[in-house]
């Protein structure tokens, strides 16, 4: 079994941090950032870390740096991108291609940054295509700018945009994870239980990077 290590990363931000769990023979980096209202604790972003790595995907798990500092609101967009970019050399350090990932506001990181850092891939967790109950302010131009194949992972109740409220076109392929909420939480009212919605998630994240070329 591969060490999972931790890693302090300077930023223009602040103090970044990057927990590695290595593939034993990867194909690429997966570096996945979190969202506006939690860490990297959340259920989708370990379950992968977990997982992707018996299959040729090393994962780095980065905190922005308002978290590491132990703040509790998120900052302003620009400053997430900072954070972001500030890490990019840490992740693309083994020399292999970078899938550049997130949940949420990190989704969102995730694709406004991909062209400029020349990210192979982009993966979007629960991307939040609107803010609850506001469809007209609308992020589509978002996720469709990212420039790079990308795979939307997206709960089926998510009140920050279900899988039918997204755009056609762009290269982005959307995946649902049934009854699920904004952090892809399913209800025990649900056909499936939550194990298993973790399970779609992964299968499908592990599908979509054996599919890259």
């Amino acid at each position: 079994m591969t060490t999972v290590t931790a890693q302090t990363v300077p930023t223009d931000a602040g103090d970044a941090r990057v927990t590695w769990h290595p593939a034993a023979r990867p194909r690429f980096v997966l570096a996945l950032g979190h969202g506006a209202g939690g860490g990297i604790e959340a259920r989708d972003l370990q379950a992968l870390a977990r997982v992707l790595p018996g299959h040729g995907v090393t994962v780095a798990l980065v905190e922005q740096p308002w978290r590491v500092a132990g703040r509790k609101v998120a900052p302003a967009p620009k400053t997430l991108d900072t954070g972001w970019r500030g890490i990019w050399p840490a992740v693309a350090e083994p020399g292999l291609p970078v899938i550049s990932g997130g949940r949420s506001a990190g989704a969102r990181v995730a694709c406004r940054t991909a062209g400029e850092l020349g990210a192979h891939a982009v993966l979007a967790l629960g991307f939040p295509l609107h803010p609850p109950g506001r469809p007209e302010k609308s992020r589509a131009a978002e996720l469709l700018g990212a420039g790079v194949p990308t795979l939307v992972v997206q709960g089926g109740n998510d009140t920050f945009g279900r899988p039918a409220e997204f755009p056609e076109g762009g290269d982005h392929e959307l995946v649902e994870v049934p009854w699920g909420d904004h952090g892809l939480a399913v209800p025990k009212r649900a056909g499936i239980g939550q194990e298993e919605a973790l399970e779609i998630v992964t299968s499908a994240v592990v599908r979509w990077t054996a599919s890259l070329g």
